[in-house]
This record gives structure tokens, C-alpha cells and sequence, in this order.
């Protein structure tokens, strides 16, 4: 999996500890489709294994995640402090 991480997700991960834990969710409408979530703390709600990422911070995935994406897009929020991930292209997982 390669690891494409802007320069501002970086620097935001940073300073909220150097961690990234990236996990999918199902919506309850439109045929449970999945989206990815991200955090900087360790969420409890999953078990997650580093990620050998190369790109100044940790990351972390679910542990049980059968295929790994291509690629793993990460940034920042255009007017928020938030860090957003996507793979293959996409905000949802098929």
C-alpha cells in the first residue's frame, strides 16, 4: 500500500501525537454504504495493527482488514482542523 499523506495532514498529526488510525464504517441508509473514519487517539471500538507507512507518522489499521487499498490518500480538512483519509481514490470502500 503506498501512502500519500499531504504536508498539512502531517504537520496535524504531529501535533495531536504522531498517531493515525484509520478504520471503515457502514451507514445505516444507502445499502450500508462504507466510509472511512479517521482519528489521532486509539478508538476502543476496534483492534489495530501498525501499518509500516513511511511518512513521518504511525499508522494504524484494523487488524481483521482483509485487502489493503493501492493507495491511502491522507489530509487535512479545507476549513476544519479534521484529518481526512481516503483510499483508491474514494471517501467510500466498495
Amino acid at each position: 500500500m503506498r501512502v500519500v499523506a499531504s504536508e498539512r495532514a502531517v504537520e496535524l498529526i504531529g501535533e495531536r501525537g504522531g498517531k493515525l488510525y484509520v478504520w471503515v464504517t457502514r451507514s445505516k441508509c444507502c445499502n450500508g454504504l462504507q466510509t472511512l473514519r479517521t482519528a489521532t487517539e486509539t478508538p476502543s471500538h476496534t483492534t489495530f495493527a501498525r501499518s509500516e507507512a513511511g511518512t513521518g507518522f504511525e499508522l494504524f489499521l484494523p487488524a481483521a482488514l482483509g485487502r489493503l487499498p493501492d493507495e491511502l490518500h491522507v489530509d487535512a480538512g479545507r476549513f476544519s482542523r479534521r484529518v481526512e483519509a481516503y483510499w483508491d481514490g474514494c471517501a467510500w470502500v466498495s
